[in-house]
């Protein structure tokens, strides 16, 4: 993965997130950890050991959307610009599918499997999905286990903090309308 220059952290409706970019692109984002250390701390794994700072103004704009999306708006953040370098062939696959799922829309893994034309590969895009450097950016909590179940989910709460984001999104799937109504 290309180096970033700089990172800082923003509040969200779900709790402080951070955030790392090149000159042109986000190299990490990172969903709320215990505390605003922890999040910095797992983020600085992804980005590498950057400086914190305040961001410029195409990072500003996306954190704005990623604020509003964590408080029910629905952007699908598409166009975000992600540095990509370094991240394995299969995994961008993984997540370009993955950026396509609109907000209140779920897939499972064997679903995006299939939609990379590798319907035996689910338990692969599981783990693509687990070492995310971006979400929600790359909605990896908009991928479900088989038969509408949670499945992993490697932010702080773990699967309960996946349902919460499908929840604030009002996702809904099978005959279910939404997943706490």
């Amino acid at each position: 993965m290309a180096r970033a220059v700089a990172h800082c952290l923003f509040a969200t409706a779900i709790g402080d997130c951070g955030i790392a970019w090149t000159d042109e692109a986000i190299a990490a984002v990172q969903l709320p950890e215990v505390d605003a250390e922890g999040t910095r701390r797992r983020l600085l794994r992804y980005a590498g050991e950057v400086p914190q700072a305040q961001a410029p103004e195409f990072v500003a704009a996306a954190i704005a959307r990623i604020q509003s999306l964590l408080a029910g708006a629905h952007d699908d953040l598409c166009d975000l610009p992600l540095e990509l370098a370094g991240v394995p062939p299969f995994h961008c696959k993984v997540y370009a599918i993955t950026r396509a799922i609109p907000p209140g829309e779920v897939l499972t893994y064997g679903e995006v499997a299939r939609r990379l034309g590798e319907p035996g590969a689910a338990r692969a895009v599981g783990q693509a999905l687990g070492k995310n450097p971006f979400a929600p950016v790359v909605p990896c909590h908009r991928v479900l286990a088989a038969g509408g179940q949670s499945g992993g989910f490697s932010a702080e709460g773990g699967a309960m903090t996946k349902l919460r984001m499908l929840e604030i999104e009002r996702a809904q799937w099978g005959a279910t309308r939404s997943l706490f109504s």
